[in-house]
């Protein structure tokens, strides 16, 4: 979708359904003109019209969708009327399971289903803890010489380190490491890439390049029989499927590895870096998350999870999800023609006043609270609902918690600059450098 195209008129969804209303092109002009993002061209939508609207951002119309019944509707009740088409990382993780869909994508995810969920987590749960105490380690180091640390830069390289040890059974070292950044070089220019798909992966060949060469390397490690200090991971599990499914070259065993890393590490650093920066802005809200319970209980285990949940309410891991009707439906009332492009938007159902009162403040409680949050499905889903939510959902709340859980009772930072606005890219980041050194706890 080009954003810089105006949005045309449109009264109602095509066919004979109820009519919604229009969003005219002075509104796109008036958002061009503040040269905001896309989401405050959704934003307004929503907020003058409504949570069901037509817009154009092209040719055809596009709805956007934020009533958690027509959330529910479309993703979880519905999917195979609306259909995921393409990812806007295909470029980076090729036909990874996110991007994968029909038959090839029933495939992949029946194959990793079974590895966050249940026994398969159990599997990684000492690798998670490995990779939070080798953070708690250097972070104790930073505080004994007051060295200055981008916040952002270490949850990433924590997150990186859990994905790296479940996938291959070795701890990340530092050589990986650097190679590595690449992903996150990439994810970070797939919003302003050229629209030809030549010129795109030309401008960024190398750092593709660089991330082909970690994979291959991983593959074939594990393929001539190295296992790591923790054993085989998923990447063994991926090799040994190769034996028996044709499908799985290595090409496809690149893309999925290389999607399990993006999904496995960027969206938890990203909401790990927006909890601490918003722990500085809410201070409060740490010490009550300790104040729950003694170290190890469950009452502390629920209160830091309550600070994550909140994270993700504000910064929803997909803050978009785009789906196209492949046949006619209604859908709230409203006749939707096939052909017709529907986006979701969890970022905005999150920040809804109607479901969430005071929606921009930071308040943890919603999700210890009775009553505290919406009992619809469809106004929480950071993860996505339905059968393509994210597989990872279970891995990225165990690792988040147990890093939390090693460094929120010894640690507080001090920003010496936060970032003033969000990029929204593959997932919504602080946009800027997190500069901090560490303090002592407040008690």
């Amino acid at each position: 979708m080009d954003p810089e195209v105006s949005l045309g008129s449109l009264s109602h969804v095509p066919g004979t359904g109820r009519p919604v209303p229009e969003a005219g092109p002075g509104l796109v002009q008036r958002w061009r003109s503040g040269g905001g993002e896309l989401v405050e061209l959704l934003s307004q939508v929503r907020e003058r019209f409504g949570s069901i609207a037509v817009f154009r951002l092209g040719p055809a119309p596009t709805v956007l969708v934020t009533d958690p019944q027509a959330v529910q509707h479309v993703l979880a009740r519905h999917p195979e009327r609306y259909v995921k088409r393409s990812h806007r990382a295909r470029l980076l993780i090729g036909d990874g399971v996110l991007a994968a869909t029909g038959a090839a994508w029933k495939r992949q995810r029946r194959l990793l289903q079974s590895q966050f969920t249940g026994t398969g987590m159990r599997r990684y749960e000492q690798r998670i803890t490995e990779a939070a105490r080798t953070t708690a380690g250097r972070w104790g180091g930073y505080a004994r010489t007051g060295q200055t640390l981008d916040v952002g830069r270490e949850m990433r390289r924590f997150a990186l380190d859990a994905i790296w040890r479940s996938l291959t059974g070795h701890p990340l070292d530092d050589g990986t490491e650097r190679e590595l950044t690449a992903v996150a070089a990439v994810a970070a220019a797939l919003p302003t890439l050229p629209a030809d798909v030549t010129d795109a992966h030309d401008a960024v060949a190398a750092d593709l390049a660089r991330i082909d060469a970690v994979a291959r390397h991983a593959i074939e490690a594990a393929r001539g029989g190295a296992v790591g200090p923790d054993g085989p991971g998923l990447l063994h599990v991926l090799i040994d499927a190769a034996n028996e499914r044709p499908e799985y070259t290595d090409r496809l065993i690149r893309d999925e590895l290389v999607t399990l890393l993006v999904a496995g590490h960027e969206t938890t650093a990203t909401t790990l870096t927006w909890l601490y920066l918003l722990l500085d802005r809410y201070p409060a809200a740490r010490e009550q998350a300790l104040a729950a319970g003694d170290e190890g209980s469950a009452q502390r285990r629920q209160a830091i999870q309550a600070l994550v949940h909140e994270t993700l309410r504000l910064y929803p891991s997909a803050w978009i999800l785009p789906r196209h009707a492949t046949e006619d439906d209604t859908l709230a009332g409203y006749t939707v023609e096939a052909g017709t492009d529907i986006l979701i938007c969890p970022y905005l159902t999150h920040r809804d006043p109607e479901l969430w009162p005071d929606p921009e403040h930071f308040d943890p409680r919603r999700f210890i609270t009775p009553d505290g949050r919406p009992a619809h499905p469809g106004a929480y889903f950071p993860f996505g609902i339905g059968p393509r939510a994210c597989l990872g959902l279970q891995f990225a709340l165990r690792e988040s918690t147990v890093l939390l859980e090693h460094l929120l009772p010894v640690h507080t930072l001090a920003f010496s600059s936060t970032p003033t606005k969000a990029a929204y890219g593959i997932t919504v980041r602080p946009d800027g450098p997190t500069p901090a050194t560490l303090e002592p706890p407040r008690t």
